[in-house]
């Protein structure tokens, strides 16, 4: 059991954190536009985007200075790519209707290779 600490006391759980809930706003800012504003010309799909990617950024920026303080500067851009992946997947299937595909699957294991080194 871990002991009863703040949150950030944890600072590479507390970027992870930070850092999949930006993904999620940052995934919707770059593709959600496709599915609900195809009929709308880009730069209003741009405006949206970009309303929705200041939530990002309120998360990312503080995930990374947090996350900076326990992994370096190579760690914690591999953290948020293998996050990226693990939101995207989802989004992809369940929200914008994208068939699984296995590529998806050797995609994640690139990407804990890429863990793997850059942690070891």
């Amino acid at each position: 059991m871990l002991p009863s600490a703040p949150i950030v006391a944890y600072p590479a759980f507390t970027c992870a954190a930070l850092l999949t809930v930006s993904n999620l706003f940052m995934t919707f800012a770059w593709y959600g536009h496709l599915k609900h504003l195809q009929a709308k010309p880009w730069w209003i799909a741009a405006l949206v985007s970009w309303g929705i990617a200041l939530f990002e950024y309120l998360l990312q920026v503080p995930a990374n200075r947090i996350g900076f303080t326990a992994l370096t500067l190579a760690q914690l851009k591999i953290v948020q790519e293998a996050i990226a992946l693990a939101v995207f997947v989802p989004f992809a299937v369940m929200y914008m209707g994208e068939p699984v595909k296995l590529d998806f699957l050797w995609a994640g294991l690139c990407l804990m290779g890429a863990v793997y080194f850059i942690f070891r």
